[in-house]
């Protein structure tokens, strides 16, 4: 059942797709249809609610209030009906979780799947993308929750749970230094870096790292993607400097290892759960926070 008029439905589709047309073809019905909706409403508010322009249709002002209403109560009514299913006790629940590419395998990806084999009334979204993309869809309510990396710079947040990881030198089992406790930034001058490029979270603090030691690798490799400097990596390439979080299932598996540098500077990445601050989260969506925060919790002492 949905409180939204017709008219309401067709609005919201039309603001997104910018045509009549397109959002008929969405809806199953007819353009003129959804058209004359629109001309009954916009008599009735005594406004226009789109420019018709030669490319399409365009919201005016008093159409941009109108759809940012009809998307908040949507997702007010979308939490009410969560509510009501718990209060009658039933089993049947929708969480919306954002987190970053590293957490798209190993720990996280293994809760995840138990959560769905033992909870398979549970609808469950998953969306992966980086930090700053889905805070905004944190911010925005579009999220229940976000997984995030260093949350000081997103303004908007209420951080739940958070994990503090090291910042180290990535190298294959078999390196000379691989079993040392720390390394330091000059014991490697001699080798060939991997250098994590923007916009990967960990770049610019290995940037100032470098910079800091005035020590720029010859013949350095650059690359923004964190899978395929571990590849490399491997693959007898050269070293890199990532978090412990880029390679935890690595190393727990002996295909890499992972030694902190030893520099006060650098400071650790923090992973954290975020919510907005007026965010009321359902029951489901508190027990997969439950769950997730004993990830986060088992990393920090692993």
């Amino acid at each position: 059942m949905s409180p939204f008029s017709r008219f309401a439905l067709y609005f919201v589709e039309v603001a997104r797709c910018g045509s009549l047309r397109r959002a008929a073809e969405k809806l199953h019905i007819s353009a003129s249809a959804i058209n004359r909706q629109i001309l009954q409403a916009e008599e009735t508010f005594g406004t226009p609610l789109f420019e018709r322009l030669p490319e399409g249709l365009r919201m005016t002002t008093a159409g941009e209030l109108l759809y940012d209403n009809l998307l908040r109560w949507q997702k007010e009514f979308h939490l009410t009906r969560q509510k009501f299913d718990e209060l009658q006790g039933l089993k049947r629940g929708n969480v919306s979780v954002g987190m970053v590419q590293a957490l798209a395998e190993g720990s996280f990806a293994a809760a995840l799947a138990d959560i769905i084999t033992d909870w398979p009334w549970l609808e469950l979204n998953l969306q992966v993308s980086d930090s700053h993309t889905v805070s905004q869809k944190v911010r925005l309510a579009d999220l229940d929750f976000g997984l995030i990396l260093d949350p000081e710079g997103q303004a908007g947040l209420s951080v739940l749970a958070f994990a503090e990881l090291a910042m180290g030198v990535v190298m294959r089992p078999d390196h000379l230094l691989a079993s040392a406790e720390s390394v330091s930034l000059g014991q490697l001058s001699e080798e060939r870096h991997i250098v994590p490029g923007a916009p990967l979270i960990v770049h610019e603090r290995v940037a100032m790292l470098y910079r800091q030691h005035d020590l720029f690798p010859a013949n350095s490799i650059g690359c923004n993607d964190i899978r395929l400097i571990k590849s490399l990596v491997l693959k007898g390439s050269g070293v890199t400097i990532l978090s412990r979080l880029d390679v935890l299932d690595e190393v727990k598996q002996g295909l890499l290892a992972f030694v902190p540098l030893r520099n006060k500077q650098l400071r650790p990445l923090t992973l954290a759960l975020c919510t907005a601050p007026s965010r009321q989260l359902s029951r489901p969506a508190q027990r997969v926070i439950q769950k997730l925060t004993a990830v986060m919790e088992a990393m920090q002492t692993s």
